[in-house]
């Protein structure tokens, strides 16, 4: 690598970089993706590599460092994040294992739960399900149908599946190696429901039986991640005993009394979701994992695949030199790199939040919105990106061992697991709307929402990152900002932050007016300004993505400043390329700016051509991982070409 491609590197490694470099150096060609596997072998593949995995590769670094881990929950997130370019199938598997079982454990369980299996789950000795998701209930988690009933006589819970819907359904490790699942369920006492609490639940003995009252079946076949054994599980009034509810907001006594630290049902919900809010933030760097992948095989198969030659010239024209091509591949790589820098200031907000102490609940609905944002952003731009490239491969982007299909198969389910991305985009958008105050409805119809649209704060914008610089840059906009260029940084974080804000303001005046003419039907509130307030989320993580690019590019070697400024503005001015409607109809734009906004684009894909192959190896993703035949066959068909025309 040159100075520039490692300063890049060093840039976006962040400050994880030694568990990423733990994962390059430890990972080689007998963990990555195998090509053409039927199910059952890429199962057991998965099922083997996944006891393979090295421990000081940070997979199980979440965890207490009594019990075998290191304390340090972003920085599973990350190991999760480099097992993404790795294989899909197991980074799925790890982030059910670690993240979903053992997380739930830590999260939601006390000390004695800890004792009892954590070395085992850390080991894979104990391998288990995270039961959440009912076939009629996925994202309205509130409404789970299952139940568990408590018998003070026998101190024993009853957990029964009263109805098909209520099935638990696309449970990965479930359909072959889970032995023990955390169960969530309706907990019932003294004949009153409690909400949805967590139980620890053996579904299969050591043989691999399903144990007494328990239904195990596979989910079926799938469109991709077929290493992972999705099932579903019934319960037939299985007897739970009463010290494996995971209790650390909820505990039942010997006679029934129930008693929890949080008395408000809805805010003690809340907060067991919250404390699993590592999920979102692993699938998020996961996508962008994959997007990094499917950019780096489209841009080196662009510097090599010709097509067509130039007028009198004998050579074809390589790909990436057509204004079409770079028009697909350069803001799509420009995204992926305010993502990088995106993710890695959530990654920090998340070590701050879950191993600082604090209690501070402002930072804790914080983080969750933001990780929710940047799950739903991330996860969405990996969809349209890994299409985007496959087609920039032409024929050869179809072929399995090129790995393109592969990507776009086992991404496509992650706009939609740990939170259905509109779902998501709601819960930012309500976080922005009540100001994160202390009354929190569900999400479907979201609640109080006469309380919300008379109580919303006034719009106070809080910056995520390089604050000082980005009020700098803001102060300096003039104000007739016809008068700057569309490069300058302080007009693009300045439309950014008008469009937020204006986007906000409108949604409010919306739902009062909707409050003043139908209190008495809050779904109709919320169902009439939904398209509003969800566009006031996308340009919300819009912004925190601009302003975490800024902060990137200033903790950045001096080498590589340049290059990225030029990558932020070709980020900043796709954004406003791609917004000109609205823009344009609020006065933001010009008609005369807006056409400058185009050719300035244009200009910098010109200007970012000659830098695509360092931009892409900047990700650092080992050739063994990404495991494309494409890669090396144009590769060395071209070098034989060369050796050709030499005398």
């Amino acid at each position: 690598m040159s100075d520039q491609h490692n300063h890049l590197r060093d840039v976006l490694d962040g400050r994880w970089a030694h568990i990423r470099q733990a994962v390059r150096d430890r990972l080689g060609a007998d963990f990555v993706t195998v090509h053409g596997e039927t199910g059952p072998e890429a199962r057991d593949r998965i099922s083997t590599l996944i006891r393979k995995i090295p421990g000081d590769a940070g997979i199980a670094d979440a965890f207490p460092v009594e019990y075998g881990g290191n304390g340090d929950p972003a920085g599973s997130a990350v190991a999760a994040e480099m097992l993404a370019h790795v294989d899909l199938s197991l980074m799925v598997k790890a982030g059910v294992q670690w993240g979903l079982f053992g997380g739930a454990v830590v999260a939601l369980g006390t000390e004695r739960h800890y004792e009892a299996y954590l070395r085992d789950i850390i080991s894979a000795d104990l391998m288990g399900c995270f039961a959440m998701t009912e076939t009629g209930h996925g994202s309205d988690v509130q409404q789970l149908r299952t139940s568990c009933v408590y018998d003070p006589a026998t101190q024993t819970f009853d957990l029964h599946t009263p109805h098909e819907a209520a099935r638990k359904d696309y449970i990965g490790n479930a359909a072959k190696d889970g032995r023990m699942a955390v169960v969530f369920a309706q907990l019932i006492t003294g004949g009153e429901r409690r909400g949805v609490h967590a139980w620890m639940v053996p579904i299969r003995d050591e043989n691999g039986d399903p144990m007494p009252g328990v239904t195990l079946g596979d989910a079926g076949a799938k469109a991709g991640l077929l290493g992972v054994d999705n099932g579903r599980i019934s319960f037939d009034h299985v007897t739970v005993p009463r010290d494996m509810l995971l209790d650390r907001y909820g505990q039942v006594a010997a006679d029934g009394t129930y008693t929890s630290p949080i008395e408000n049902d809805t805010r003690r919900f809340f907060t067991m979701l919250g404390t699993l809010v590592r999920g979102r933030v692993t699938v998020g760097g996961a996508s962008s994992s994959a997007t990094k992948n499917a950019l780096a095989i489209a841009v080196r198969y662009g510097d090599v695949r010709r097509q067509f030659s130039r007028p009198g010239a004998p050579d074809e024209v390589v790909l990436n030199d057509y204004l079409a091509h770079q028009r697909k591949l350069l803001p799509a790589l420009a995204t992926t790199y305010a993502y990088a820098f995106a993710q890695e200031e959530l990654l920090v907000a998340l070590s701050d939040v879950q191993t600082g102490g604090t209690t501070d609940e402002l930072r804790q609905r914080e983080l969750e919105s933001r990780a929710a944002g940047l799950k739903a952003a991330q996860t969405w731009h990996a969809t349209r990106t890994i299409q985007m490239c496959r087609e920039a491969c032409g024929g050869a982007g179809y072929l399995a061992e090129n790995r393109l299909p592969g990507l776009k198969a086992d991404t496509d389910v992650f706009t939609t697991f740990e939170g259905d991305n509109t779902v998501l985009l709601q819960l930012v958008a309500k976080g922005l709307l009540t100001g994160y105050r202390d009354a929190f409805g569900s999400l479907d119809g979201w609640g109080r929402a006469t309380f919300v649209a008379e109580q919303v704060r006034e719009m106070v914008l809080e910056r995520t990152a390089a604050r000082s610089v980005i009020q700098r840059l803001i102060g300096a906009v003039p104000g007739r900002e016809d008068d700057v260029a569309v490069t300058d940084r302080g007009w693009q974080l300045k439309t950014f932050e008008d469009r937020e804000r204006h986007l906000l303001e409108g949604a409010i005046r919306r739902l009062r007016k909707g409050a003043a003419t139908k209190k008495d039907d809050p779904f109709a509130i919320f169902n009439d300004v939904q398209d509003h307030v969800l566009r006031t989320a996308a340009a919300h993580i819009d912004r925190v993505t601009l302003e975490a690019f800024v902060a990137g590019i200033e903790r950045a070697d001096p080498s590589v400043k340049d290059l990225l400024s030029r990558v932020c503005d070709l980020y900043a001015l796709s954004v406003i390329e791609a917004d000109k409607g609205w823009l344009l109809e609020h006065g933001r734009l010009t008609p005369g700016r807006s056409k400058a906004v185009t050719a300035v684009v244009n200009d910098l894909l010109k200007e970012l051509r000659p830098h695509m192959r360092t931009l892409v190896d900047g990700f650092a993703i080992p050739d063994v991982w990404l495991n494309s035949a494409i890669l090396r066959e144009e590769e060395q068909r071209q070098e034989a070409l060369r050796a050709q025309a030499t005398p």
